[in-house]
């Protein structure tokens, strides 16, 4: 191998309802992506744990976010979904990394300094801790190049880095005398690597949607409020409500993207209209710029309706077929088990395993 094969890699865990800021910021990018890549899309059960330990209906929302996946327009014949735990290599590439990664890198990850925090210390996980670490074998047993990932994983995905550049120089002589790995240079630094060193895929008008009652804080899946977020499965009349609902300000909407500044909620929605229409901010606001929200906020319902109600269709008729759905998952996990083992029978062999 001369170079590293192209492959896009992502997941989403199967916590609480989707909404449309997963839709958006995620999963509408991965039906992007993939004319022209190749793609596996995962739904990371493992990480699932480190939200919370015990899951009512694990089955159900593995199922969900498949179902959105597929529902949005991801080929799973042409590329791969599946769910974490049916490939074991995640967790065995995961405990290696474990022990190539330091613990202060983990302890330095933004979010788990912000869910660990010194009242809390005693309430978390080792699991939380070791995330990134998971997080990094997930990407690299496929020996992925590209994730789209969100602000809030760009540290993350550094650290996937770091994992990948310490295993490529502190192995570089068994990946070599192994035949395995390609020539890279990191900075001006010339490595023999086996894991590329991954970049992000970082675009698109709205990569975070806010709050709908809150413009300062991320549409969440945790928020006790259904008002904060439009859910997936939401219907006509439940997206109509909430958009309606919408916390704003008393002011017209600016002519300039520069009057956005200081009305986060006036810039959540816009945003939104933004990436629904697949349009720039500035561009919403040639159109609307100078008009109350009590014109906006109808032609949004309209807007978001329209986009949402074939994803949100598509996901009930194929929730209700759930033999369809685990079908998708054990085809898909099969083939990422094979590509998966052959990247950790090289990894033994690169180690010093017997085998």
């Amino acid at each position: 191998m001369s170079e590293f094969k192209p492959l896009v890699f992502s997941g989403v865990q199967p916590t609480g309802n989707l909404h449309l800021g997963n839709y958006l910021g995620a999963i509408k990018k991965f039906v992007a992506l993939q004319e022209d890549n190749d793609c596996i899309y995962c739904v990371v059960d493992l990480h699932a744990l480190t939200a919370q330990l015990v899951h009512q209906d694990m089955p159900t929302q593995i199922r969900s976010i498949t179902a959105a996946f597929l529902a949005a327009g991801i080929d799973p014949k042409k590329h791969i979904v599946f769910n974490q735990s049916a490939v074991p290599q995640h967790a065995e590439l995961a405990w290696i990394f474990n022990c190539v990664a330091r613990i202060g890198w983990m302890e330095r990850m933004t979010q788990f300094k912000d869910k660990s925090g010194s009242k809390n210390a005693e309430q978390v996980s080792l699991g939380l801790l070791a995330y990134p670490s998971l997080m990094a074998a997930d990407i690299l047993v496929y020996r992925a190049t590209q994730v789209p990932v969100g602000d809030d994983q760009k540290q993350h995905l550094e650290l996937t880095r770091d994992i990948a550049q310490k295993f490529n120089i502190d192995f570089g002589d068994h990946i070599r005398k192994n035949g395995l790995g390609v020539d890279i240079k990191v900075g001006n630094e010339p490595v023999h690597a086996y894991f590329p060193m991954v970049e992000p895929l970082i675009d698109g008008p709205a990569p975070r949607i806010m709050s709908l009652r809150d413009g300062t804080k991320k549409m969440s899946k945790s928020d006790p409020s259904d008002l904060s977020r439009i859910n997936l499965m939401d219907d006509a009349d439940a997206i109509s409500k909430k958009i309606r609902k919408a916390k704003t300000d008393p002011d017209a909407l600016p002519s300039e993207v520069e009057g956005l500044k200081g009305r986060p909620e006036a810039d959540n929605l816009v945003g939104i209209f933004a990436a629904l229409a697949d349009k720039t901010k500035a561009q919403v606001l040639q159109e609307f710029g100078g008009q109350q929200f009590s014109t906006f906020k109808p032609a949004l319902v309209e807007l978001a309706v329209s986009n949402l109600a074939p994803v949100n269709g598509e996901m009930r008729r194929l929730m209700d077929d759930p033999g369809y759905i685990d079908d998708v998952l054990r085809d898909g996990g099969g083939r990422a088990r094979a590509r998966a083992e052959k990247t950790m029978k090289e990894v033994r062999d690169i180690i010093g395993f017997v085998q």
